[in-house]
Formats: structure tokens, C-alpha cells, sequence
């Protein structure tokens, strides 16, 4: 039997995507073409590797079999083939998306986008805005780097903690919550606003509460956390949210941080990326720089709330 590398490729994406148009799509060919590939593996294989079921088409028992390794050799030559590549900052032409939080974009975006330019002139970024858990996006190579609070379930997802933020309550100045010390009941008293894409009007902090036979009011849930701490300015709402990602934003407002009158863990902070990329050394470029430059944000400060 004999599989070039571009049928062992054809059949990777083939796999992830599950589809003839996914896997063209994954790897810029057309999709007669991707039919003709299938049709050689099959021949090869002699497995039919995608049977149709309905509208859709699923992998067969020695497909799901086969898909890892085929996965692992497909990187193996990848790797093999670009070791000895080195990497000219100065003349590197890509372009990197990179998925944050919108509050660790806000407090670091600036910083990264300026040492990217400053390093690699011929790389542009796109820092796209957060829409939800979506790790299929960094198995098909649509993003390069994402923030999340957990850590992947995926195996494929690689992980790297770079740091842990605590929770701050922050209020108006002239809060009835900055008179005298914030209690867990005067914190559970006052009206309270999330900060949810998908408008949540609870998170653990309810929990907590729950958990000393206390209860709050969330009137409201906002989408950003940049939109949380306007609101809570220009009210008398509280908000709780990470420390370090919205220090810089709090004190442009001038609102006033408190600690959290509760016991809540600290928030961990991750990077994703797909595990493609781990010997991409302009990847691995871009994500040691990223790393040290949200590092700076849990940097000791001269003074704390």
C-alpha cells in the first residue's frame, strides 16, 4: 500500500471535519477534489472511512480507529519537514487571530498589538472578540490563541496557566457600600449586574451567597465587563468582577474597589492553542510574547484595595 503525504493529509482533515466540504475547505482545495482523495484512501484502505447517514456523513468503526495516529503522523511530518526552518521576525508575513476575553483585550491588547509591530512589522493581528466556547475554531485553525477561565476537555487543545485573579466588588464613589465595612449582608442587600454574554443573571457568587443563607438581586447582565463598570459608575449597582484584567479600566473611571466581603476563589487564567502549532516557532513566537505580556498584568502593585 502506498499513501503519499498528501493522502495521510487528506485524511486527517477528512477526519476532523467529517465531511468532504469541511476538510476542502480546511485545506483550500475544491471539493471534487477532496472526493477524488476520499476515493484513493478508500482504494487504499480499503475502508470506506465517511459513509453517508441521512444529511450528514460519520466516520466508520476503523476510521475512529485510525484517527489519532493518522493525526500524530500527519504532525510528525509536519514537524519533520520545517525543523530546520528559521524563524526572521523581520520578514515574517502572517496574520494571527487571537480570541480574548473582552476585559483582557482591553487591558492588554494595546500592549501586545504594539510589540507584535515592533518585532515582526510584516504581521498583522486580529484580535477578535470573544462569542463563546468554541474549540472547534482552534482545531480548524480559524483562531491562534484564546483566553479561557478552565481548562480544555479536548486533548488536542494545548493549555498554558499564566496567572490567577482574585474577584473585586467595584461601586460609584459615594456607594453606601463604601461607608463602614462591606459585610456579606450589606453586599447581599445592595443590587447587583453581571457581566454574561449570554445574559446570565446568576453566576457562582449566588452560590456563595446561597451557601450562608444569603441572597442577592442581579437587575441586570451585561454583555462586556467594559459595560459593567459604565453602568455600575453611573448607578448604584455593584459589580464583581477579576482584579488584574479591569485595574486599568476602574481606575480610568475612578470607581471605587473593594474587597469582596466573601471566601470566592481566585479566577485562573489560561492560553489555547491547538496542539498544531506547538513546533510552529512563529506561533510559539507569538504565544511567549502574549504570555509575558499578560504576566505583566499580575505583577506585584505598590498598592492594593
Amino acid at each position: 500500500m502506498q499513501l503519499d503525504l498528501n493522502l495521510l493529509t487528506a485524511l486527517d482533515a477528512l477526519l476532523e471535519e467529517g465531511s468532504v466540504a469541511g476538510a476542502a475547505a480546511r485545506l483550500h482545495v475544491t471539493s471534487p477534489a477532496m472526493s477524488r482523495s476520499l476515493g484513493r484512501i478508500r482504494k487504499a484502505t480499503g475502508d470506506q472511512i465517511l459513509v453517508r447517514t441521512g444529511r450528514s456523513m460519520v466516520p466508520t468503526t476503523r476510521a475512529l480507529a485510525m484517527r489519532a495516529e493518522v493525526h500524530t503522523l500527519v504532525q510528525q511530518a509536519h514537524r519533520l519537514l520545517s525543523a530546520q526552518q528559521d524563524l526572521d521576525l523581520a520578514a515574517l508575513d502572517r496574520v494571527f487571530t487571537v480570541r480574548w476575553h473582552d476585559a483582557l483585550t482591553t487591558a492588554c491588547g494595546t500592549a501586545l498589538a504594539t510589540a507584535v509591530h515592533r518585532q515582526a512589522p510584516g504581521v498583522r493581528l486580529r484580535l477578535s472578540a470573544e462569542p463563546g466556547r468554541d474549540d472547534a475554531e482552534l482545531r480548524r485553525g480559524e483562531v491562534d490563541l484564546e483566553s479561557s477561565a478552565g481548562v480544555p476537555t479536548l486533548p488536542d487543545i494545548r493549555h498554558h496557566l499564566v496567572g490567577r485573579d482574585r474577584l473585586v466588588v467595584a461601586v460609584r464613589p459615594g456607594h453606601p457600600l463604601t461607608v463602614g465595612p462591606p459585610s456579606a449582608e450589606r453586599y447581599a442587600a445592595c443590587e447587583h449586574l453581571t457581566v454574561s454574554r449570554r445574559g446570565s443573571l446568576r453566576d457562582p457568587i449566588d452560590d456563595t451567597l446561597g451557601a450562608r443563607g444569603l441572597e442577592r438581586r442581579v437587575v441586570t447582565a451585561g454583555p462586556t465587563a467594559a459595560f459593567a463598570l459604565q453602568l455600575a459608575l453611573d448607578s448604584d449597582l455593584v459589580v464583581t468582577l477579576p482584579d488584574a484584567v479591569t485595574r486599568t479600566a476602574r481606575e480610568q473611571l475612578g470607581l471605587v474597589t473593594l474587597r469582596s466581603p466573601l471566601p470566592l476563589p481566585d479566577v485562573p487564567l489560561y492560553l489555547l492553542w491547538h496542539q498544531r502549532y506547538d513546533d510552529d516557532r512563529a506561533h510559539t513566537w507569538l504565544r511567549n510574547l502574549a504570555m509575558e505580556t499578560v504576566r505583566e498584568l499580575f505583577a506585584p502593585q505598590t498598592a492594593s484595595p
